[in-house]
Formats: structure tokens, sequence, C-alpha cells
């Protein structure tokens, strides 16, 4: 069981399900290619200040970045590597980097939060303005707001319906099939130029690029982004995840999806009724004997029938109860599952652009290190204090403050802190988040389940 926790830097590719550590065991990534190419252009310096879409987008990481390898990094280079740079890896682009000890504060949320700092300013139209700001790194105004995020992973996108967690990325209307599975079934929900489009505007942005990308390049780093599949493989409970079961990135190539797949309102493509069983990978397990192994498989398999049964009432999510662009209109409260707002199957995100806000960017949630703005409605001079106003910085729409996608749950245990905002440190806080925020007045052994599925996926 070849295994690792970071990429040799002199490697020019990867097996398919190489093996990284995580907290919960083991990740792998499968490419349809044959092997994960770490020679193209989403591995090359592209701008002008030697970072790469990789830089961000580590394969030991879920294809995301994770503290600990920050922490890392930094030690080796003494925060001079390309991913310590101003423009959004530190607190503010003005912030003192003269020093190590400097550049260890200046980075402080990269280091501790894995957290990329994007600035976005108020839209001229907007329907609302921006009252007051308590940013404690003192650069934040209306001109640029600092919104601290987690880079999404660069996997598994064929369930994506949404890029970036405000969805400026995506443009409605363009979707359709470039990509799919060995059944000859669409795996694709995002339209690949929504991506050309976001390795672009990542390219000039995060990387200070000169000038845009070619056609070309843009087309190999969509093609190399979806061409990987990644899920966590091993257990250190359960094991082998594809004992008996349909863990590990394998499997995912052979599901088909497709924008509106499963949506509540009924399929986009089939018309079939929503169906809260969103995965299936694990119920194999269900019942599994014994101690040891075939208890930590049977855990899993709970957690897995939790996920996609336990009733929640579902109230006071911007996005459903109000503000929903869902027609007939969904009532103020009603009962729902977790397959509710993770409605595609075996990937676990909303399968249509469907911003939701369930409270993470509340004032009431807001840590010390975090921004805080107070926006005004210039009609009806309502007040709104929050950490990221989320999608309504694109849309400039007051019904769209807090609004974000939900990410794809596949790896998850590869990608902690989770969250937009890096709000849940592992996957007990993103458990204990939902049973308070829903209560969903999960037991111990409730929590313990859905810990081992949510870690097994």
């Amino acid at each position: 069981m070849p295994s690792t926790s970071e990429v040799d830097s002199a490697s020019t590719s990867l097996p398919n399900d190489q093996r990284f550590a995580n907290p919960r065991g083991f990740a792998a990534t499968f490419s349809t290619t044959g092997s994960v190419d770490l020679t193209g252009p989403f591995f090359q310096s592209l701008g002008t200040n030697g970072r790469s879409c990789g830089s961000c987008h580590q394969p030991a990481d879920g294809w995301s970045i994770t503290p600990p390898h920050i922490q890392a990094l930094f030690d080796r280079t003494n925060g001079t590597d390309p991913m310590f740079r101003t423009v959004d890896g530190a607190n503010a682009p003005n912030a003192d980097v003269s020093t190590v000890a400097a550049r260890r504060a200046a980075y402080s949320m990269l280091l501790t939060k894995g957290l990329i700092r994007v600035g976005i300013g108020i839209p001229a139209d907007a329907e609302f303005t921006l009252d007051a700001v308590d940013d404690p790194y003192h650069f934040a105004s209306a001109a640029q707001l600092s919104l601290f995020r987690r880079p999404l992973p660069t996997t598994n996108l064929g369930f994506l319906s949404t890029v970036m967690w405000d969805g400026r990325e995506t443009f409605l209307g363009t979707d359709h099939c470039n990509h799919t599975n060995e059944g000859g079934k669409c795996f694709e929900s995002v339209d690949p130029f929504d991506l050309a489009d976001q390795s672009n505007g990542a390219t000039l942005g995060h990387a200070q690029g000169a000038q845009s990308l070619t056609a070309q390049q843009q087309a190999d780093i969509v093609a190399f982004e979806t061409s990987l599949f990644t899920a966590q493989i091993y257990d250190t409970g359960a094991r082998e995840l594809t004992a008996n079961a349909q863990g590990g990135p394998n499997h995912i190539f052979t599901v088909a999806t497709y924008y509106g797949i499963n949506d509540n309102l009924g399929d986009y493509q089939t018309g079939a009724a929503f169906t809260p069983v969103i995965f299936t990978e694990f119920a194999s397990w269900a019942g599994s004997p014994g101690g040891g192994v075939g208890a930590a498989r049977a855990s899993i398999a709970r957690g897995e029938a939790l996920f996609n049964s336990r009733p929640i009432t579902i109230s006071g999510v911007s996005g459903l109860n109000f503000n929903s662009p869902f027609t007939p209109a969904l009532p103020a409260s009603f009962t729902g599952t977790c397959g509710t707002c993770h409605d595609t199957p075996s990937g676990g995100n909303h399968s249509i652009v469907a911003p939701l806000d369930i409270g993470v960017a509340d004032a009431s949630r807001r840590t010390s290190d975090m921004p805080l703005y107070t926006l005004r409605n210039k009609t009806t001079n309502a007040t709104v204090r929050t950490t990221d106003p989320g999608r309504a910085l694109i849309t400039g729409k007051w019904a769209d403050l807090g609004k974000f996608k939900g990410p794809i749950l596949r790896g998850l245990a590869t990608r902690a802190p989770y969250f937009h905002n890096g709000l849940a440190k592992d996957l007990d806080a993103v458990v204990d988040f939902y049973d308070q925020r829903f209560g969903m007045g999960l037991s111990a052994q409730d929590h313990a389940d859905l810990v081992a599925f949510l870690g097994a996926l």
C-alpha cells in the first residue's frame, strides 16, 4: 500500500490510485488518461509571481490546500515560496512581509486555515451600501472587501453545477455535455467554458499574469481538471473502502450525472421525482458483524443511512425557505434530509445553481480574525452584519447576501478545514454545526457514524 503525504518535487507524473495520507486514512486520485501528468500548464507558472494552478490545488490535499502542508512549506522556505504572495495570500495586500516574523503574521489566515483573500468591491448598482467595516487588518473598504475563502478542489468536476463559492464563474445557458463515462452517459454539469474562464481569471489574478492564457492553455487545463476523480480509498478503521463496497475514486467515473439530476422539484432530464437516497456506496456494509474492522464498516453504513434518511426541519435558509427561485415556492419550514441541499447522487453537492445561506457567514459566528461588514438596504434601510456577503457581491441583490454554493462532498477527509471560510476545523465540527443549526438531535453514536461516513467519501 504505497502512500505519502506530499508529492515528490522531482516527479513528472503520479500513478493512478497513488495514496496520500490524511486524518482518516488515505485518499487517491484516478485519472482517465491513465496517470496524473504533473508537467502540463496546470503546473506551469504562467503568471508573473511564480505560482501555478498547482500552488493552491495539491494532489496530496485532495486538489485543495491544507494548513499543515502550508505551514511546512512556510518553514522550508521562510515564507518565500510562490504560495506566499501578498496579492491574496496575505491578510491584506499592503501587509509587511520584510522579515520572517512579519511574513508569519501577514500570512496567518493562510497558515492557520488555508484561506485565500479574495478582493471584491460592492457593485455600483447594488441594492445595498457598506455602512461599517471592522477589519482587523485595516484594509477592506467598499472598493474592495476582503473575503477569506478556501480554495475549492479541482477534481470530481463532473459533479459541478456552479464554479466558485459565489458562482462568479458560472455562465447560465451554456451547459452541454462534452465528457461521457465509460457507458457513454453524460458526466458533466458545468460547461467547459466556465472552467476555462476560471483558469484564465485565476492566472490573471492569483498568479498576477501579464496576459491572458491562450485558448490551447485553457483547453489543456480544463481537460486535465476534468480527467480527475478523487475519493477516500482507505479508512484507518474500516480499511479498504473498495472491499465489498464502492468506495475509492474509480467507482465515481462510472456514475452518470448531469445538470439538474435528482433536483428537489424533479429531475431536469427524466422528470423523475427527487429521492433523498444520495449515496449507496457503503450499503453493503450494513450490519457488518464483529468488532474492529466490522464495527468500523457498520458505522460508515449507518452514517450513510443517516445522511439519506434522517429527517431535518429546514427553516431560516435564504434560497430555500425565502428568497428562493423555486416554483412553486418552498414553505417557510419543511422536513427534508441532508439530500435536500446535497442532492447530486454520489457527489453530494447541489445539482443546479442554487446558492444558499445557512448562516456560516453570520455575525454571530464571526471569529476575531475575520472582518465584519455592516450592509444597509438602500430601499428599506434594514441592516445585515456578515463576514462575507457571498453571492450578493456578484449580483448586487440584497436577497443574495450570505449565499454560497455547496461543495462536492467526495474527498472530504483530505481538505480540512471546512465551509467557505474554514469555520469547521474538522468533520466533527461540521456535524456539530448542522446538528445545532437544524436541531437534528443527534446522539453520540449518530454523530460518530456521520463523521465516519463523511470521512469515507
